[in-house]
């Protein structure tokens, strides 16, 4: 701390100005990929090779055979603010055509890591090579190097340690530079770009124009293969501020758990724009389950002075002048070409069951007790003990073998058909050698295998680690399965502190969506697919715990991955092992030929997909661990009763039971709130009823 008094006001030394406005630019790794694949393109490069070692943490290099630069360019762009991309504060507010142009990428990453330049200008004899570290230049030399401008970064963030701390893993770090260099090769398939990563070669553009041909080396075959072209000019599109919508979506069933592969551009800009991607999946039409996202590169195409690329100093972010109308012209022709390609519907919502299926009666004296127990079967094995793994076996406890599908795998958890073609592998008739593995219905298993009410509508999934249960008494609660366990199997004490749902009368479903119930403090709104997910995530967390046993299968599997996720498998091979999958990986390919056990009846190998994007997500501490809840969470959501489903009146009453029961039953194991409740207090402001002059009283709570 300075000598100087705590209230003075004093100014900063340069030095610290210079790092203080370098963290906005310089946030990892792929920041400076970012920054130095901007000016690459900004310098008409038609070949850009980055290369990053652990991620980037240990080195960055980024060559193209753009422009260059001369002695006297090259020394000046390492300067602040010094560009030639605009002119004045005009040139801004007619809109920015290229990519950088605040004057700052060179400068701020070199007051964070040490910077090697080399560049050489199209017609020049000899090149230039400067150096740089913490802001400040050490050695510019000529030097023999081909055209173009090569910049190598090493020890980031070596004069800023405490930024350097909060680096996230090789993985991590890796994967957002993958983010940044695929956007770059998707919005310009006239460039050959080329990603390596510790000496290996992600993926490789052909440079050749077409959109396709990248897609296909940065996503690879199967997901190039299940696009369709979006074409939407703005004749066809709704009003707003939008020319045009181009580029490709894919199929509903080729999704992924994060949104990184929906990918925007406007005008050219690689950005980051949630709400374009919003109306992308909105456009899907509830044919993609929760948290689940489709690859999409769309471009649009705007009037610079219709958008804001100023907004920060990454300049990923961008504000629409009409967001609203940019955003209903995406759906819009996002929707057109999926209808067009036969993928979603245009009629009501799939699934909706008959209205006659709702039979919910909240009773004369409101009493829950009147209702029927759902005839669904209960898995009565679930606590039965587990065969304990030989401690002369480096193999956890395997169970019973699973039959592959041959279809191609597919679902709709969002829907209530059940797929023309098999959605994951099935099980075998050989027995089961562990218990626990033999209920008549698992909470892994698609909407389509679950048990059916007595009139054909869905019911929700059958609950374990409860006892038989009924909704009884007067007071309107719902009694047992108290147990609960935490994910690494530690037995919770019984006199746990858990939360509870209220004493609720129901009323009935609103849109088939949401049970409507009468609470002691006003109305209650439950989401029956939050709710049914958080109770099969919290049966599948208790059937994880403390077991990592795998399933072999029949026959391998073999699953298709993008460049970047083999690039994370090769990391994470142990990390998938520990959570039960055994996979080879072998030219881009992997073949699978076992699935953690308790993925029982959907054991789907593909969800090594969503294992490895729950590594990435994961913390540094006990990846592992919360890499399964992550993966558990997204399996809870698969059997889940959706919306747009009618429920008979025992259904309903089993799936309140069953939540109650829940360590949590206020939020589903996304975060998304299960139950939302409406006091007496808001209803009755709502309708005014403390006005002057009103006979009756204002309710208090």
């Amino acid at each position: 701390m300075s000598e100087a008094g705590e209230g003075e006001i004093r100014r900063l030394d340069q030095s610290t100005i210079e790092r203080i406005a370098a963290g906005e630019v310089v946030e990892r790794p792929a920041s400076v990929v970012k920054e130095l694949v901007e000016n690459s393109l900004d310098a008409d490069a038609s070949r850009v090779r980055v290369t990053v070692e652990r991620g980037g943490k240990d080195g960055i290099r980024v060559a193209d055979d753009g422009t260059g630069m001369t002695r006297e360019n090259v020394e000046r762009a390492v300067e602040k603010h010094t560009t030639s991309k605009i002119g004045d504060i005009s040139d801004l507010e007619a809109g920015v055509s290229s990519l950088g142009f605040r004057g700052e990428a060179l400068a701020a990453i070199g007051a964070v890591a040490r910077v090697t330049i080399r560049t050489k200008a199209r017609g020049e004899s000899r090149g230039t090579e400067l150096r740089m570290a913490g802001g400040e230049v050490e050695t510019v030399e000529p030097a023999g190097c081909p055209e173009g401008t090569t910049v190598e970064v090493s020890d980031l963030f070596y004069n800023v340690p405490a930024r350097r701390k909060y680096l996230k893993r090789d993985a991590t770090e890796f994967a957002h530079v993958n983010r940044v260099a695929t956007g770059y090769a998707l919005s310009k398939p006239d460039l050959a770009l080329v990603l390596e990563h510790d000496d290996r070669e992600v993926f490789s553009t052909t440079g050749q124009g077409s959109l396709e041909a990248t897609i296909l080396s940065v996503y690879g075959r199967e997901v190039a293969e299940a696009m369709v072209p979006v074409d939407g000019d703005g004749a066809d599109l709704p009003d707003g501020p939008l020319d045009g919508v181009t580029g490709v979506v894919s199929h509903p069933e080729t999704n992924r758990a994060s949104p990184e592969h929906c990918s925007t551009f406007i005008n050219g800009r690689y950005v980051t724009a949630r709400a374009v991607r919003d109306a992308v999946v909105e456009a899907y039409g509830g044919q993609l389950a929760p948290d689940r996202y489709p690859f999409a590169v769309v471009f649009l195409s705007i009037s610079p002075e219709s958008v804001d690329v100023n907004v920060h100093p990454r300049k990923l972010e961008v504000r629409f002048a009409d967001e609203s109308g940019a955003t209903e012209q995406v759906k819009s022709a996002v929707e057109s070409a999926l209808l067009d390609a036969g993928l979603v519907r245009s009629g009501a919502p799939r699934g909706r069951s008959a209205p006659e299926q709702t039979e919910i009666d909240p009773g004369d004296d409101g009493a829950t007790n009147s209702a029927e127990p759902s005839s669904t079967p209960r898995d009565t094995n679930v606590d039965a003990p587990r065969a304990e793994p030989s401690t002369t076996d480096p193999e956890p406890v395997e169970t019973t073998e699973i039959e592959p599908s041959s279809a191609a795998t597919g679902r709709d958890p969002e829907s209530e058909e059940t797929p023309t073609e098999a959605t994951s592998a099935d099980l075998s008739t050989e027995p089961s050698t562990d218990p626990s593995m033999e209920s008549s219905a698992d909470p892994a298993a698609p909407s389509s295998q679950r048990d059916q009410g007595n009139d054909g509508s869905s019911t929700p999934s059958n609950r374990t680690g409860e006892a038989e249960r009924s909704p009884v008494g007067a007071d309107r609660k719902f009694s047992g399965g108290e147990t609960q366990t935490t994910l690494d199997g530690d037995r919770v004490a019984d006199d746990a502190d858990f939360d509870r749902l209220p004493p609720l009368r129901v009323l009935g479903q609103l849109h088939d969506t949401y049970v409507v119930c009468e609470s002691p403090d006003g109305l209650l709104l439950v989401d029956q697919h939050a709710a049914d997910e958080r109770v099969n995530y919290e049966r599948l967390r208790e059937r994880f715990a403390g077991d990592t046993g795998i399933q072999r299968l029949s026959s391998p599997i073999e699953i298709e991955l993008t460049p970047a996720e083999s690039e994370l498998f090769a990391e994470f091979e142990n990390a998938l092992a520990g959570l039960g999958f055994r996979a080879d990986l072998d030219d881009g390919r992997v073949e699978v030929t076992a699935v953690p056990a308790v993925l029982a009846g959907a054991a789907d190998p593909e969800l090594l997909r969503d294992a490895l994007s729950a590594l990435v997500r994961g913390k540094d501490e006990d990846v592992v661990e919360a890499s399964a809840d992550a993966l558990l969470a997204d399996l809870a959501c698969y059997p889940s009763v959706t919306g747009n489903t009618s429920l008979t009146e025992g259904s309903v009453m089993e799936l309140l039971a069953s939540l109650d029961a829940c360590e949590n039953p206020y939020a589903c194991p996304h975060g998304r709130p299960v139950v939302v409740e409406i006091g007496e207090t808001a209803l009755a402001d709502r309708f005014e009823r403390d006005y002057p002059g009103h006979a009756g009283r204002r309710v208090e709570e």
